[in-house]
């Protein structure tokens, strides 16, 4: 839906265009440039709006009728497109595929107050809600756990970096003593005597033991073919707590061994910590005690026995999706900031769960020092601008100032480079900082989602685009070519501006057919990707799986970016389409190839993820860009009005000035009129389609779960038959108390609660929730009896939902490829012995050591 609005929205500026660029053109052109006899201007300053002659002013009149015009037809536009953009989204909302899914119906919660962190708490507060509520997921303190599962993908990753050149270096190894022995047989000239790294002297393969072998003890394949010298290794950070190791310092360690060792102590931190996690979210099912001290409080209880307390925040799954719609829209406590912040449709993936602990008062205060950053960094930035465009006229610099006159006396060569290479890649590094930077102060404001970061980074880019590449340049390029005139004659201000500041629009035009051509024949093109293609495939595609994410793996899209260097070419065009209506016509056919290239982009290279997937969110506020650049021009437009200058030095277009404030006051209510009417409906699904939302009188819903209890089945410590299992697992069922039931039937078997909600759980929660692992489902083999039933989150199968990734993730498969030695495969039964996941599936490397792959990784699922 992104790119589907983003091209919708090219689209709609081709629309705008066409006719105010036809009759722009018509009208506008001949009335600035046809019989006057003020020759000061020439060139393309001839059709700009401070053309004019000043013994006919009348023709002032024209540009404001256009603009009314242009005004109202853009108005036009922006209503039809919200309209569709309503209906489209809403029925992308309520499509089978999107409304099934988890996250449809899935609200995330900030703030929740001590008294509600329970699931039994907040299912109840939900439950008067239609549908109530199918799933309570508490977000969790995880401590060392999110540094475990770190550690485990760090491993796994450096463990089929160093397998695989191991492999590498082994074929290369053998290819250097095949061509020596080739070379040594030749001048021997004895081709019986010709030897094979492949097989030993009496015929048998290397992998069989020999004589030798046996009396010298087992010798692996590695160790034969790779001496230890030769084997991958690398140095451990000199501290623990440094990201990443310095040259010459720390310990030096076997890459390989290392590897395996850290695989195995992660993977069995993690088992024990999420048995851990299993126990408290069993403690947390019910009500706290009523003596809680501080209810409402922001914070878990800091003397709780818990080991991984809960954090203030919670995902609620609700059985219909009309449902959480309305939980996202309701107020929810009675203390301020209290559940406040709702926000519904997240996605796993989408998540930032470093964030979800924050405290709302804490989170509004980041919120003003970021935007206060924000705002210095737009004014601030001009700083280092300025500087490069001071480096940029070096000549300059060293004829006026005496202590830079050095520069002057370098080659040419070196001045060439100072002056015309360095200022454009200065500027270029610049432009990649300040998005990072941006992206950083959205995260330290507390947001929840990536995909808020982006909409957020929209609204912040934009606005840095706009004053410094926009107004800045304007007001400066105007300003400096008046500047003479108005030292000598200060009393001439007002129609000097007026007359010059149209001039700064020559600069707009370059800057638009320059993206119109050069920008859409390099997005046609796309040299620079293919050659970084190319050089990732040489550099860093070592493994099977770097391989696979370089050749499989589509381009995402920053549309934090994107979208504000689009808008940013839509307010010149709208601010300059009366000024100098040569725009009009060049930005059109700018508009009409970004269309047909992006449209082409998001067919065949873009990827458009789901996980970052907001429904078109970054539409309404390119439509608010949109008006930006309405006002920019109506203000710019009213301000000239009110400067020109008759030949008597009078004001002699007041009456149009007047009308253009008129015009702003009926954009600003239009605005406000547009954004009252279609806000509402830009998040949240209405009521009147209650009826075609996901789980919405669907009677397969009881049934299926009916069916599940009654399929439902548990290790049962006493014993009991599976009739009386049925029926009270058909007493789970009930979405609403689910968990006191359990905890019921754990008094009335006469068992530990624990052993009771364990035995339940293991019944009624889905598959991946932490829980109850069977020992037959782990992935050790493990045998165990009822009392060590209690394990981790099943690792194995099952969607994993909202929990955690380091309290879900099964542990990674490690991808290695077939060798011509076979020692892959050796390498593969070494790991296996260790109890690590090992596969070389689909992956293979050839006599020269080159990798290539045939199928996705091990651990993904197919199509």
């Amino acid at each position: 839906m992104d790119a589907y609005f983003f091209v919708r929205f090219l689209r709609m500026m081709v629309r705008i265009l066409v006719p105010i660029w036809l009759i722009s053109w018509l009208v506008l052109l001949p009335i600035t440039s046809v019989r006057h006899d003020d020759g000061g201007h020439t060139g393309l300053d001839r059709f700009t709006f401070g053309n004019v002659p000043s013994n006919q002013q009348t023709r002032y009149a024209a540009h404001l009728i256009l603009t009314w015009f242009f005004t109202v037809w853009i108005w036009w536009n922006i209503r039809y497109e919200m309209k569709h953009f309503v209906t489209t989204r809403q029925r992308w909302l309520i499509e089978p595929e999107n409304a099934a899914s988890a996250m449809a119906s899935t609200v995330l919660i900030t703030g929740v107050p001590r008294n509600y962190l329970s699931e039994t708490a907040l299912r109840n507060l939900f439950s008067h809600l239609p549908g109530g509520v199918r799933k309570v997921w508490l977000n969790r303190d995880l401590k060392e756990m999110p540094d475990l599962y770190e550690r485990r993908q760090a491993a796994a990753k450096k463990l089929e970096s160093a397998e695989t050149t191991l492999l590498n270096t082994a074929v290369k190894l053998h290819n250097k003593q095949l061509k020596a022995e080739a070379k040594s047989a030749k001048k021997a000239s004895k081709g019986d005597r010709r030897t094979s790294m492949d097989t030993a002297n009496d015929g048998r393969p290397l992998t069989d033991p020999s004589v030798i072998d046996a009396e010298q003890g087992e010798v692996s394949l590695a160790e034969k073919l790779v001496p230890k010298n030769k084997r991958p290794t690398h140095r451990l950070p000199v501290a623990s707590w440094m990201p990443f190791s310095l040259p010459l310092l720390g310990k030096k360690v076997d890459s390989i061994e290392w590897a395996r060792q850290e695989l195995a102590e992660t993977n069995q931190a993690l088992r024990e910590a999420r048995r851990t996690l299993a126990r408290d979210v069993m403690k947390t099912t019910n009500l706290p005690e009523a003596g809680t001290n501080h209810p409402d409080a922001l914070k878990a209880d800091a003397g709780t026995s818990q080991t991984y307390p809960p954090l203030n925040s919670a995902f609620v799954l609700f059985n219909s999706q009309i449902a959480a719609h309305m939980a996202a829209q309701t107020l929810t406590h009675h203390l301020p900031y209290r559940m406040a912040t709702k926000n519904v449709g997240v996605a796993p993936e989408d998540v930032l769960w470093s964030n979800l602990n924050m405290n709302p008062y804490e989170a509004r205060i980041r919120t003003a020092i970021g935007w206060a950053i924000t705002v210095g960094l737009i004014i601030v930035w001009a700083i280092p601008v300025a500087f490069i465009g001071a480096v940029s006229n070096i000549h300059s610099l060293c004829a006026t100032y005496s202590w830079l006159a050095w520069l002057c006396d370098l080659p040419d060569v070196i001045v060439g480079i100072i002056s015309g290479i360095l200022p454009p890649a200065l500027l270029a590094v610049l432009n990649m900082l300040l998005p990072i930077v941006l992206r950083l102060l959205a995260r330290f404001e507390g947001t929840t989602q990536r995909t808020t970061i982006e909409l957020s980074l929209m609204t912040r880019y934009f606005l840095f685009q706009v004053i410094n590449s926009f107004l800045v340049v304007t007001l400066s390029s105007g300003i400096i070519a008046a500047l003479p005139d108005l030292v000598n004659n200060p009393g001439s201000i007002p129609s000097l501006l007026a007359k010059n500041l149209p001039k700064a629009s020559n600069f707009f035009l370059t800057y638009i057919i320059l993206q119109g051509l050069s920008g859409t024949a390099s997005g046609f093109l796309q040299v620079v990707p293919l050659v970084l293609y190319y050089v990732k495939l040489f550099i860093l595609g070592s493994t099977p799986r770097s391989i696979y994410n370089i050749k499989y793996t589509l381009r995402s899209v920053a549309w934090g970016t994107l979208f504000p260097s689009i808008t940013l070419l839509v307010v010149i065009t709208v601010a300059y389409s009366i000024i100098s209506p040569i725009i009009n016509g060049l930005s059109m056919a700018t508009f009409f190839l970004f269309y047909h290239m992006y449209k082409y982009l998001f067919i065949w290279q873009l990827d458009g993820q789901s996980s970052g997937e907001t429904g078109g969110l970054f539409f309404p506020k390119a439509i608010q860009h949109l008006f930006v650049g309405m006002y920019l021009q109506q203000v710019c437009l009213a301000a000239l009005f009110f400067l020109a200058q008759d030949e008597n030095q009078n004001a002699s277009a007041i009456p149009e000035g007047a009308l253009m404030i008129v015009l702003i006051v009926f954009t600003a209510f239009f605005h406000i009129i547009i954004n009252n009417s279609y806000g509402p409906l830009t998040h949240f699904l209405p009521l009147t389609l209650a009826d075609q939302t996901h789980g919405a009188n669907d009677p397969n819903v009881a049934a299926a779960a009916q069916e599940l209890a009654d399929n439902a089945s548990y290790k049962e410590p006493d014993g009991k038959s599976k009739d009386v299992e049925k029926r009270e697992a058909r007493r789970r069922a009930s979405p609403a108390g689910s968990v006191d039931s359990e905890m019921e039937m754990g008094k009335t078997r006469g068992t530990s609660t624990v052993e009771a909600v364990a035995g339940a759980r293991a019944a009624s929660a889905k598959p991946g929730a932490p829980g109850i692992e069977h020992p037959a489902a782990s992935d050790d083999g493990e045998e165990g009896d009822e009392a060590s039933s209690i394990r981790g989150v099943d690792e194995d199968a099952g969607p994993k939902d909202f929990y955690h990734p380091a309290s879900v993730e099964p542990a990674p498969t490690i991808w290695l490829p077939r060798d011509p030695l076979g020692l892959g495969e050796a390498e593969e039964r070494a790991i296996r012995e260790k109890g690590i996941k090992v596969s070389t599936r689909d992956a293979l490397m050839d006599g020269k050591g080159h990798v290539d792959i045939q199928g996705p990784p091990p651990d993904e699922a197919r199509d």
